[in-house]
């Protein structure tokens, strides 16, 4: 599968995702106008390349500085599917960067860390 390589906006994080060496990427600022449109056709990619994987590494990072509620539902149920994906004998990271001061994303960030069950969990504090 190609890789997908997507800008940020203004409103709209940088999505980059290799789905060979299966590192995933979201980072900067998310509340698109229509987030389903946004993240439709990248939440469908990854179900189908998710689904394909038996045994492998999957290393998912999210660098978000904001999000609106829209996108933090779209986020919830990408970390089940990440959660799923460990489920099925894949091993998946996930690491959850904020900046050091900003305590809001990093009280997100433990909240979603909660709720997976099988994926690995690792909150990372960067420098402003």
């Amino acid at each position: 599968m190609e890789p997908m390589l997507i800008d940020a906006t203004e409103r709209s994080p940088e999505i980059s995702f290799d789905f060979v060496a299966n590192n995933y990427l979201i980072r900067g600022e998310s509340y698109p106008e229509d987030v389903n449109e946004f993240f439709g056709k990248i939440i469908e990619a990854l179900e189908k390349h998710f689904a394909t994987l038996d045994g492998a590494v999957v290393n998912f990072t999210f660098e978000l500085i904001y999000f609106n509620s829209s996108t933090a539902k779209i986020l919830m149920g990408l970390f089940e599917l990440l959660d799923a994906t460990a489920a099925k004998g894949n091993t998946v990271n996930v690491a959850w960067k904020h900046e050091e001061e900003d305590d809001n994303m990093q009280e997100l960030g433990e909240e979603f860390g909660e709720d997976l069950e099988h994926a690995k969990f690792q909150l990372i504090s960067i420098e402003s």
